[in-house]
């Protein structure tokens, strides 16, 4: 016996299946071969690396902040080098927005089923990922060498380099919207150009607040709260130095808000719906105004997980430093030791990592009981050994300089510290760090001095001393001058 099949009547209507819509991976790896992405992440990756390293005799490669030795270093360096590599995104987001047009699809692909947003998603999730991709490759290839410079791990970085590829990324993404609205072979370079004069204005002259440094009487500059819509940062002057939370805040407020914007540029069809694509942008600068601070010392902080002291005894250091507390340890008390002999109650009783983190073209400030050093100090740096970090502490009690914070030179301060440890040990000795050119100036004035010095009885000596330490840990007046009684200038 046969079954029988039954038949659909002849006017009924079969449920057609909806449109899937989900992404399609196939589609993401083609994108990623065949799309200007993979060239945007691979001229990131390679030009920021040439810049680091062929540049080797940039500050970047020196001291306590050399971009390998600590991980908020290594953050906020590769954070720097945003102010050509944004543009750059920015310009070869503009080209890939470019792409529809150039093959004139536009309109072929405006009359497909498939909605805007998710046919413009595959293109900015490509480039998103490659941007992203080549900024932590970046950070990993300096993360890798980390470790062998410092004991100190910390997440703190963490958010410093993660606002950095947003900000790669935010920027690709106004680039393609704004491309998709003026479809033109001038768009990209012209978009690069005014994003670079951009990030240099807002670092230069509209993102500074004029400040008279006391110390100088001189002009200096101070970030404003205009500069941090930039993605540049300040010069890395101090490994203790962070940028602050609400800093982070505000900066992924106002980029989130260009992102959305360059989405919606990317989709609109209409002259409105482009008009209206402008509103996050515009409110995230808005917003972003609100929250990031405008005082400078509350933009560039001090970590003070980093700046926590770590002991031992009288020595300390900070835990960024911990590692070298123990080459410290014994320079350190015997240098105090020597002191107390020389100086009786007025010694130092201390030796302690400065944490203080002052703006450029200040005063130093020092403390009468404790020898305040940093790891950068000329004089610590070019001690090779124990001794001559014995001697540099030494300076460093004596006479700790009033070189105006961010400058550099060579004059009375080191003659007169020169003096200062020869009296404590006895002899004239070429200090760490003294320059080559400048040894024969510094013996014959220096010698000139001790050898006067010496010549005076005991009390008259180390009246001379206290007088000229009085003067050094002040600032005011000139300790030489004071140690030799001439008459100042």
């Amino acid at each position: 016996m046969n079954a029988r099949v039954p038949h659909a009547a002849p006017n009924a209507r079969v449920p057609r299946a909806a449109p899937n819509f989900r992404p399609d991976l196939r589609v993401l790896r083609i994108e990623l071969r065949r799309s200007v992405a993979p060239w945007a992440g691979t001229v990131i990756l390679a030009s920021s690396l040439a810049f680091l390293y062929l540049l080797k005799s940039s500050s970047w490669w020196h001291g306590t902040t050399a971009w390998t030795a600590q991980w908020t270093s290594l953050a906020m360096w590769t954070r720097s080098l945003l102010f050509y590599l944004w543009p750059l995104a920015v310009g070869f987001g503009a080209l890939q927005g470019l792409r529809d047009h150039r093959s004139r699809m536009t309109e072929l692909l405006t009359s497909t089923p498939r909605p805007a947003r998710h046919r413009a998603a595959v293109p900015a999730g490509a480039t998103a990922i490659t941007l992203t991709s080549a900024f932590a490759l970046l950070v990993l290839v300096g993360g890798v060498q980390v470790p062998a410079h410092t004991s100190y791990t910390h997440l703190g970085w963490l958010p410093i380099s993660l606002v950095g590829a947003l900000f790669l990324v935010a920027g690709a993404l106004l680039g393609m919207g704004a491309a998709r609205t003026l479809p033109s072979v001038l768009t990209p370079p012209l978009l690069a150009v005014s994003a670079f004069t951009f990030t240099a204005l807002m670092h230069m002259s509209l993102g500074r607040t004029t400040t008279t440094a006391p110390a100088t009487g001189l002009d200096s500059t101070q970030p404003n709260r205009l500069s941090l819509l930039s993605p540049e940062v300040e010069e890395v002057r101090s490994t203790l130095v962070t940028l602050s939370t609400p800093v982070h805040i505000g900066q992924t407020i106002w980029l989130l808000g260009m992102a959305l914007t360059g989405f919606a540029l990317l989709i609109a069809a209409t002259p409105r719906a482009r008009l209206t694509a402008l509103a996050p942008v515009l409110a995230g600068a808005v917003l972003a105004l609100l929250v990031l601070p405008s005082d400078p010392r509350r933009m560039y902080v001090v970590d003070k997980t980093a700046a926590e002291l770590v002991c031992d005894g009288p020595v300390c250091v900070t835990r960024a430093h911990q590692d070298r507390l123990a080459d410290l340890e014994a320079p350190g008390k015997k240098a105090l030791r020597l002191l107390r002999a020389a100086l009786g109650d007025r010694a130092p009783v201390s030796v302690r990592e400065n944490t203080a983190v002052l703006p450029e073209g200040s005063t130093p400030k020092w403390s009468r009981t404790t020898v305040l050093f940093t790891f950068d100090d000329e004089i610590v740096t070019a001690a090779s050994t124990s001794e001559e970090l014995t001697w540099a502490l030494l300076a460093k009690g004596l006479v700790p300089g009033c070189t105006p914070v961010g400058w550099s030179g060579f004059g009375d301060d080191e003659y007169a510290q020169a003096v200062a440890v020869g009296w404590v040990l006895g002899d004239l000795k070429p200090l760490p760090g003294t320059p080559s050119a400048a040894r024969g100036e510094l013996a014959a004035k220096s010698g000139s001095a001790w050898r006067r010095l010496e010549a005076l009885p005991p009390a008259e000596q180390l009246s001379r001393i206290n007088a000229m330490r009085a003067a050094a840990l002040s600032c005011e007046g000139d300790p030489f001058e004071v140690l030799t009684h001439e008459v100042s200038r």
